[in-house]
């Protein structure tokens, strides 16, 4: 209330005499701040000068550096903006504070210090501080979806090779099948040739046809590039997927320290068609094979159960005795051939940890699948995006530019309660805000004693009445500020300020009781003239 009360008279004159330059000024700095993001060394270094001038645009200066240090990423950039904007608002405070009035150029320095902490230097750190965390968040953003992306192209890869192994399958199944019908085509062919030559032409067409077929299905599979297949005592066969080869498998496993417990509920799948019999061998075999990996010396449960619509796999296996240690040997990418096998028969395939920390692989595929089995769900699964930027999980934007707009105001409530803080330190220190070093003396001009103490106030024109010593005899009128003189004893120093034509000719100092109702005698009242 002090530097408030103190000041209000100097604010008055100020704006009485150059108040359109008050807002000519303070219209720049708006525009100065509104220019910020387009042209930050310029609304910075601007609002720097302009605040030495109209304190009032402190806090648009800290606004301008608070956008500018968190935009920059060049660190000398902004420094150099730093420290260049907190010397102007120092050196311009000390230049102007002498010519506006409210004290000398030391006390100028001071306040521009204060200024130059709390709305340049505090901000400047505020915003680096907030860029390099954006920059962090949005290099942390594309690093996930780049590892997004390689996972689902790696995923991707892994598909194509099943599908590869696949046609590899296929090729044989088919080229088999083609090898016998041009086999039989040749016997044929001979036999007519001496019992029916006339059908002699047609069996030679069947044999071409069937080598042309095995010719074009080479070239067509051969797009895939290098086919996949099982060699060795994995090689498929017409057995592959039936419950012999289902406890070769198994018998394999216990033979490599794995005990293995298994289970087959239904008659066997000889009948069913090959793709059929591979899934189950695959699912098995990849299972397994994960097994012999990361849970060496567990107990495993294989367990089929073979139906009228669906074969069931389920291959289970509890918490190893010794913890997995890190072998390269597998791509982690089985289980994602064995989902996309599974899912191009129609069927479906889950893996997974289990409650009682083991894992489990249960694959059920139709017994039929039938032409076409694949499904749209598995077209969509290969074309899923990768997903780039989880940021805005849970939060609306309209509710993030909220949560922007309050942090931003009480940033700037906290700037003000500093630099407020620094103001009431300074003026402790140097004394009342406006009052200029000058004192007072017989002679001055009128405009020049209202620099130097408050304004006319009506309650102390009021307590001096019927209390004041004569006026000089020449005095047009007196001045009566506010707070020039000291209470004391219960009596209040009053200091009386006479003119002559806007010319100060007499300082009067006396004393009135602080009394709220009329005395019943006349007043003790003390005079003395400067």
């Amino acid at each position: 209330m002090l530097l408030f009360n103190t000041g209000e008279s100097e604010i008055d004159v100020r704006l009485k005499v150059g108040w359109a330059a008050v807002v000519v000024l303070g219209l720049i700095g708006v525009g100065l701040v509104l220019v910020r993001r387009r042209f930050p060394v310029a609304s910075v270094v601007g609002l720097a000068a302009l605040m030495g001038v109209v304190p009032s645009v402190a806090l648009l200066t800290a606004v301008a550096v608070y956008t500018a240090s968190r935009q920059r990423e060049a660190p000398r950039w902004r420094v150099g903006l730093l420290l260049v904007a907190a010397a102007l608002v120092m050196v311009t405070c000390a230049v102007f504070t002498p010519v506006l009035g409210p004290g000398s150029w030391s006390f100028g320095l001071a306040l521009g210090a204060v200024l130059a902490v709390t709305t340049v230097v505090v901000p400047g750190l505020v915003g680096t501080a907030a860029g390099q965390q954006d920059r962090l968040l949005r290099a942390l953003r594309e690093r996930t979806a780049a590892a997004e992306e390689a996972r689902r192209l790696a995923d991707s890869e892994a598909r194509v090779l099943e599908r590869s192994r696949i046609a590899a399958e296929m090729h044989d199944l088919v080229g088999h099948r083609l090898s016998l019908v041009s086999l039989h085509a040749g016997g044929l062919e001979m036999v007519l040739r001496k019992e029916a030559p006339e059908l002699r032409d047609e069996a030679a067409v069947v044999g071409r046809a069937a080598r042309d077929a095995m010719q074009e299905l080479r070239e067509v599979l051969g797009v895939l590039g290098p086919l996949e297949r099982d060699t060795g005592t994995d090689a498929l066969t017409d057995a592959t997927g039936t419950r012999v080869d289902v406890e070769a498998l198994v018998e394999e496993s216990r033979s490599g320290g794995i005990p293995v417990k298994f289970s087959w509920e239904g008659p066997d799948v000889d009948a069913r068609p090959a793709r059929v019999r591979r899934a189950v061998h695959r699912v098995v075999r990849e299972s397994l094979t994960n097994v012999h990996r990361y849970a060496a010396g567990a107990h495993v449960t294989v367990a089929v159960r073979h139906g009228d619509e669906r074969v069931e796999v389920r291959v289970c296996n509890g918490v190893p005795l010794v913890p997995p240690a890190a072998t390269g040997l597998g791509t982690g990418r089985g289980l994602i051939g064995l989902r996309e096998r599974v899912a191009l028969l129609g069927g479906d395939l889950e893996a997974g940890r289990t409650p009682g920390g083991g894992f489990a692989v249960a694959a059920g595929i139709p017994a039929d699948p039938g032409h076409g089995a694949e499904t749209a769900e598995v077209e969509s699964y290969e074309n899923r995006p990768a997903v780039a930027d989880g940021s805005g999980s849970g939060l609306s934007t309209l509710q993030r530019r909220v949560a922007g707009a309050v942090t931003g105001l009480l940033g700037l409530a906290g700037v003000g309660v500093m630099m407020l803080f620094g103001l009431v330190l300074v003026v402790d220190a140097y004394g009342p805000v406006y009052r200029s070093p000058e004192k007072p003396r017989v002679g001055m001009s009128r405009e020049q004693v209202q620099r130097s103490v408050a304004g006319d106030d009506d309650a102390v024109r009021a307590a001096a009445a019927g209390r004041e010593p004569p006026r000089p005899a020449s005095a047009t009128d007196c001045m009566y500020p506010w707070g020039a003189g000291v209470a004391k004893g219960g009596r209040l120093e009053i200091v009386r300020y006479c003119f002559r034509s806007d010319i100060l000719i007499a300082i009067d100092r006396f004393t009135v009781p602080i009394v709220t109702e009329r005395p019943t005698e006349p007043p003790r009242g003390s005079k003395t003239h400067d």
